[in-house]
């Protein structure tokens, strides 16, 4: 069985589980350059792979600029170079630093979260605790009442 060369928006939509709107949008940036026949846009393999590759690098925090530079790159080659691969090693550096800085961030509000939760707990406690002695002074007192 040989393996489909051409696709539609709508199979790429589909298959990436995207809207056909993204599709046009990656289009219009220039990170993607269906053929046209008439108003049909036709999208080779070589898009397919791109739309698998931007899609990844936005789960990895990739800007759309970020993508277009590093095809841009490989463009300039049939197999990639140097340039391209230490481009792509800075943004990576680049996104790794961010992923700590976000890991560290989260740490802390985590550990806010975790002090603020205490003293609110620590707090109440007090309260249920003086109140519990007021009904306690109040059902003494009440009790002694009856005596007399």
């Amino acid at each position: 069985m040989t393996e489909k060369k051409t696709f539609s928006i709508s199979e790429l939509a589909s298959e990436f589980d995207v809207t056909t709107r993204s599709i046009r949008f990656y289009e219009d940036q220039g990170l993607l350059k269906p053929t046209r026949r008439g108003q049909t846009r036709i999208f080779s393999t070589k898009d397919k792979v791109r739309l698998k590759l931007i899609l990844r690098g936005k789960r990895m925090g990739f800007s759309l600029a970020e993508t277009k530079e590093t095809f841009d790159l490989w463009d300039e080659t049939l197999t990639g170079n140097e340039k391209q691969l230490l481009k792509m090693l800075s943004i990576l550096d680049k996104k790794r630093a961010h992923i700590e800085q976000q890991k560290a961030d989260i740490a802390m509000a985590e550990l806010e979260i975790n002090t603020r939760e205490a003293h609110c707990r620590e707090a109440l406690a007090e309260l249920q605790k003086k109140k519990q002695q007021q009904e306690s002074t109040i059902k003494q007192s009440g009790h002694t009442a009856e005596q007399s």
